[in-house]
């Protein structure tokens, strides 16, 4: 189950792609985020004022992983996702992301203590190589263009952070739900921490959202925040909570899976045949990680 929550989760990724990259058109990179945590902060206000844990009584690692699931994995890295797409290729970033699977499972087996056999290493490989088929196509446009105008370097450089940032924040999430805080305890603070690190950016930065925008732009990162923010998030602590931290990673791979069939489905784009082979490999080998339990202190 937890393996189908992470999928479910990353499908409603998928769907917020068809939202966020046109409003970069009309939008600020900052104003999309702040934009998102506020109203999901907001949402999830009543959790954390009623919580059945005070601030007082966290252990210092429940608030050091809070910051960094919040203030590093949904803070910055979603900024830094988000602004990387006006920076360089979205197929680069998207490819880029397959790297986050290999930090998860240094960091699960660091920090988490979880016990990785060589044959989660081998198939682990084998669902990043499917993954990286998927994507294959999009190689194409960027080995032509060769891009060497002035901000690329840096539109790499916040797509690896985004990356690493993700990474540590399904890590220390993991901590966060064996410690016995809930998918929406967790998700609140993760919000929480989040928009305060916006704040101070934004105010530091002088641009702090006026949100003078359109009711139409309004209703759309409303849906953005439904999505992905709210019931992607949940999805994917719900399962989260079942599964190790780097199988739980390897599960996420299903992304480029779901985006390729939305963009199918609502915009006309058909699968190559190596997408198809890719997806098949990175199905099948998900699933062979699944079907392997290993003696871990985390557990599946």
């Amino acid at each position: 189950m937890g393996f189908l929550f992470i999928i479910a989760g990353t499908l409603m990724w998928s769907l917020d792609t068809l939202i966020r990259y046109p409003l970069l058109s009309s939008l600020l990179p900052e104003t999309i985020v702040f934009a998102e945590h506020l109203i999901l902060t907001i949402a999830f206000l009543p959790i954390v004022l009623f919580a059945k844990k005070s601030i007082g009584t966290f252990k210092a690692s429940a608030l050091f992983s809070f910051f960094v699931v919040g203030v590093v994995g949904s803070a910055i890295s979603t900024l830094a996702f988000t602004t990387a797409f006006s920076l360089i290729n979205p197929s680069l970033v998207i490819l880029l992301q397959k790297l986050q699977p290999i930090l998860v499972i240094f960091l699960s087996s660091a920090i988490l203590k979880e016990k990785i056999n060589r044959r989660f290493y081998m198939l682990a490989l084998v669902a990043m190589a499917g993954g990286l088929m998927v994507s294959f196509p999009d190689l194409a446009p960027l080995l032509e263009s060769g891009e060497t105008e002035q901000g690329v370097m840096l539109g790499y450089f916040l797509t690896l952070l985004a990356v690493a940032g993700w990474a540590s924040a399904t890590v220390f999430g993991k901590r966060l739900s064996t410690q016995g805080f809930t998918e929406s305890q967790i998700m609140s603070g993760r919000f929480l921490f989040g928009f305060v690190a916006l704040l101070f950016y934004c105010l530091a930065h002088q641009t702090l959202p006026t949100f003078a925008m359109g009711l139409e732009t309004f209703l759309k990162i409303i849906a953005m925040v439904l999505l992905s923010g709210f019931l992607g998030m949940y999805l994917y602590y719900k399962g989260l909570k079942l599964l190790s931290a780097h199988s739980a990673s390897i599960a996420e791979m299903f992304f480029p899976v779901s985006a390729i069939v939305i963009n199918w489905i609502f915009l006309g784009k058909s699968l190559q045949p190596v997408q198809v082979v890719g997806a098949v490999i990175l199905i099948g080998a998900s699933v062979g990680l699944q079907r392997k339990k290993e003696s871990s202190s985390a557990g599946f």
